[in-house]
C-alpha cells in the first residue's frame, strides 16, 4: 500500500480541475526534465516486416554516357532492341530510365554492362 504521504498527495490531486492538472503535469515535466507522453511501444517483429520488405522490382537508369559513347549506344541498343537513332537519342539525353520493373539480378547485370561500356548507371 502507498504511504500516508502518497495517499495525501493523491487525495489533493483528486481535488484539482483539469486545467490545474495540466499545469501540474507541465510543472513536473519542467522540474524533472521528463515527458508525460506515452512511451512508444516496440512493434512485434512480424508487424515490422512489411514496412521493411526487400524491393523486388528495380529500374535501371542511365545517368551519363561517359567517354565511350559509341560502346554505350551499342549496349543500349542490345538492351532495348531500339534502332541506332533511338538508342543514340537516349544516350544523348541521359539521365533516362532504360528498364523498369525488372529483377535485381537482371538490373545489376544491365548496370554492370553499362559501366563496362563506360557509362554511369544506377539501380532505383
Amino acid at each position: 500500500m502507498a504511504s500516508e504521504k502518497i495517499t495525501a498527495m493523491i487525495e489533493e490531486v483528486k481535488t484539482l480541475t483539469v486545467l490545474e492538472l495540466a499545469e501540474l503535469v507541465h510543472a513536473l515535466e519542467d522540474e524533472f526534465g521528463v515527458s508525460a507522453a506515452a512511451a512508444a511501444v516496440a512493434a512485434p517483429a512480424a508487424g515490422a516486416a512489411p514496412a521493411e520488405e526487400e524491393k523486388t522490382e528495380f529500374d535501371v537508369v542511365l545517368k551519363a554516357a561517359g567517354a565511350n559513347k559509341i560502346a554505350v549506344i551499342k549496349v543500349v541498343r542490345a538492351l532495348t532492341g531500339l534502332g541506332l537513332k533511338e538508342a543514340k537519342e537516349i544516350v544523348d539525353n541521359a539521365p533516362k530510365t532504360l528498364k523498369e520493373g525488372i529483377s535485381k539480378e537482371d538490373a545489376e547485370k544491365i548496370v554492370n554492362d553499362l559501366k563496362e561500356a563506360g557509362a554511369e548507371a544506377e539501380l532505383k
